[in-house]
């Protein structure tokens, strides 16, 4: 599970950094226009986005184990923070969260963390 949300991550990251690197009209609609704020969130994606390449290649429980929890805390924030459940972005986000928790509790489980 824990190679499955790190491939996740980059998975989702990959084409979101790059939508809104380039200004994306679907990013637009999404994020909104280009802002100092989008151009922050890019910068977290992209911190994200390097972390889970790198702890893809060189794997360490713990520290992807604390990449997930931030991410399911955030993600879990997001419905509060826009005001809205119907946002694309929330709505993945709570996929994702699900998921990275689903990988916390197996690591958990099985005596990993």
């Amino acid at each position: 599970m824990i190679k499955s949300s790190l491939i996740l991550n980059i998975l989702v990251l990959i084409p979101v950094c790059a939508g809104l690197a380039i200004d994306a009209e679907w990013a637009n609609h999404s994020y909104g226009v280009f802002s100092p704020a989008r151009g922050i969130l890019l910068s977290i994606y992209l911190s994200i986005l390097i972390a889970s390449v790198t702890l893809y290649f060189k794997m360490d429980v713990k520290f992807v184990a604390s990449l997930l929890f931030i991410q399911i805390i955030y993600k879990l924030t997001t419905p509060f923070t826009v005001g809205t459940i119907t946002n694309p972005v929330v709505i993945s986000n709570l996929f994702i969260a699900v998921f990275h928790s689903l990988t916390l509790y197996t690591l958990k489980k099985n005596g990993k963390l």
